[in-house]
């Protein structure tokens, strides 16, 4: 159109075409990839802090990809209709921090874990589901496993062999008719420590109205 100024509210020159403006969801799809970013070490909270002020605020599709243009290209997918995650992943830690997967991060088909004397947290809470079934093979001495479940992830221990370790299986207060969106089957062995299976801890404002995390206020 001849009256069509670009978002930096110039007139686009003889033959050239205006940038294509950014949805909610390319937001959306952005943001999930840098969080998922800094929870690998690729961002530090201060560069994630900046990153996501410019992605809520950004009007058009060439300020998204600026914000990951240095990351890997894998991860441009993630909380896509395309996304796609690994089969397999394999964890190797000895006497090393604590293993973690928090926020929107990407569930395999399957899981190994070689670990010994290192803390290891899956939490299920805002991870990206799309498989119905993930196999973690343990390979585990020491410390604890905890997997942090949501409405909808269920987990199977029966195939878990204890070695001087004990299970702890906290149920979360959900209705009976949700469905399976993820069944977790643990396999191999786990010696010494402890493998902890428990809901989201509830906020400060649940705790008081005594209200599960997965039940919102109004209902």
């Amino acid at each position: 159109m001849s009256g069509e100024i670009s978002p930096a509210g110039k007139r686009p020159g003889p033959g050239s075409s205006p940038e294509l403006r950014a949805s909610h969801a390319d937001r959306d799809r952005v943001v999930d990839v840098l969080r998922i970013a800094a929870g690998d070490g690729l961002l530090t909270a201060d560069e994630l802090d900046e990153r996501l002020e410019v992605a809520l605020s950004a009007r058009t599709l060439s300020e998204l990809a600026a914000l990951t243009a240095d990351l890997p290209p894998v991860s441009a997918t993630v909380g896509g209709a395309g996304a796609e995650a690994k089969d397999t992943v394999r964890i190797e830690q000895i006497h090393s921090g604590a293993v973690e997967r928090v926020g929107r991060w990407m569930v395999p088909r399957r899981l190994e874990l070689a670990v010994t004397f290192c803390g290891v947290t899956l939490d299920f809470t805002d991870a990206v589901i799309t498989h119905d079934t993930l196999r973690i093979d343990v390979a585990m001495t020491g410390k604890t496993l905890t997997l942090v479940t949501r409405p909808g992830v269920v987990v199977d221990t029966d195939g878990l062999q204890l070695l001087h370790c004990r299970v702890k299986y906290r149920q979360a207060l959900t209705n009976p008719d949700t469905p399976v969106t993820l069944r977790v089957e643990l396999v191999g062995q786990k010696t010494h420590g402890r493998v902890v299976v428990r809901p989201t801890r509830r906020t400060f404002g649940q705790w008081l109205l005594r209200r599960p995390p997965s039940l919102p206020a109004g209902d």
